[in-house]
C-alpha cells in the first residue's frame, strides 16, 4: 500500500469525527451556557460585595442630619453575604439551591408535603391571634 494512504488512516484513527447529533449539540451548549451563567453570577457578586462594603463605609462615615437616606444595614449585610456567597460559588450554589425546590415540589406531589402541611396548622392554632 502507499505510505499517504496509510498516513491518512491512521490519522483518521486518531482523530475520529466529531458527533453532529442534536443531542451532542444540546449536551455542550448546555455545558457551555452553564459556564458563562457561573462567571457572570460570579461577576454579579464580586460587584455586589464590593457595593456593599462602599455602602458599609458611607454608612458608617454619613452625617446623622442624612442618616435615613443611607441604605439599611440589612440591605448592606444581604449585599456582602449574598455577594460573598455567589462570588464564591457561582452557578454551584443557584443550583443548589434550585435542586431544593426541586425536591421540596417533588414531595409535595408524593403526599409527603401533607406532613409538612400538618406542622404548618399545628403552629399557626397556637399562635394568640
Amino acid at each position: 500500500m502507499d505510505t499517504s494512504i496509510l498516513e491518512a488512516i491512521s490519522l483518521a484513527q486518531q482523530n475520529p469525527v466529531a458527533a453532529w447529533d442534536i443531542g451532542t449539540f444540546l449536551e455542550n451548549a448546555q455545558s457551555t451556557i452553564k459556564g458563562w451563567g457561573g462567571g457572570l453570577l460570579t461577576l454579579l457578586g464580586i460587584v455586589g460585595l464590593i457595593w456593599g462594603g462602599v455602602l458599609l463605609i458611607k454608612k458608617l462615615m454619613a452625617n446623622p442630619q442624612t442618616a435615613g437616606q443611607q441604605s439599611g444595614w440589612g440591605t448592606i449585610a444581604l449585599l456582602i453575604i449574598v455577594g460573598g456567597a455567589l462570588s464564591a460559588t457561582g452557578f454551584s450554589l443557584i443550583s443548589s439551591i434550585g435542586e431544593g425546590g426541586k425536591t421540596t415540589i417533588e414531595d409535595l406531589g408524593n403526599g409527603t408535603g401533607t406532613v409538612i402541611a400538618q406542622h404548618l396548622v399545628d403552629v399557626v392554632s397556637v399562635l394568640p391571634f
